[in-house]
């Protein structure tokens, strides 16, 4: 009996760690090095359509990380080389609400202050971000929607670029910007 149980707790034991790691997983090579996200589908359906839709289409290659913060986090995915903002689709509705939490290496999507905003823009935690959480202060959160899974160097890497203010094409100045170019040289959908 004892041996059925532990064959049963282990078989348990495998096919939740199986399920922990189900989601669809996205390699992002960039000129410091490659990191894979793993996306929950289930609890940020929406969001995670809309950032693979994103994937599909190639938007993120050549886009560049342009704003980091060693302590925060770092974002990416809108701006190109020469600071111009891309173009994108309509906002996704936030699903900050999906009890996913701000945590070192969680990957979640950039917004202006209207919590239904998020569009391309992603950024990485590099340290746990309760006050990013639902609910926060201006009770909305951010929508976290993954994991970094492999990789982590390269994210420690990206938060220690030096950074400056810069100026951008249309925006006037932009803060936090890397003083050397940190491309998203391609982001590809994993088999």
């Amino acid at each position: 009996m004892r041996k059925l149980i532990t064959s049963l707790l282990i078989a348990t034991s495998c096919f939740t760690t199986s399920l922990a790691f189900a989601g669809p997983k996205v390699e992002f090579k960039t000129n410091m090095g490659n990191f894979t996200v793993e996306v929950d589908t289930d609890k940020a359906p929406k969001t995670s359509a809309n950032f693979l839709n994103y994937v599909k289409t190639g938007f993120y290659n050549g886009t560049i990380f342009h704003r980091v913060i060693d302590g925060f986090m770092i974002q990416g995915g809108g701006f190109t080389q020469d600071l111009n903002q891309k173009p994108t689709d309509a906002p996704v509705a936030s699903e900050a609400q999906n009890g996913l939490k701000n945590l070192t290496y969680s990957i979640a999507m950039a917004r202006t202050s209207d919590p239904d905003s998020a569009t391309a823009q992603f950024f990485i935690n590099v340290k746990d971000n309760q006050g990013l959480d639902y609910p926060n202060a201006m009770g909305n959160g951010y929508t976290v929607f993954g994991k970094v899974i492999s990789g982590n160097q390269t994210i420690d890497a990206i938060r220690k670029v030096p950074t400056m203010v810069a100026p951008t094409p249309r925006m006037g100045r932009m803060s936090d910007v890397p003083s050397k170019l940190v491309i998203i040289e391609s982001a590809t959908i994993l088999k």
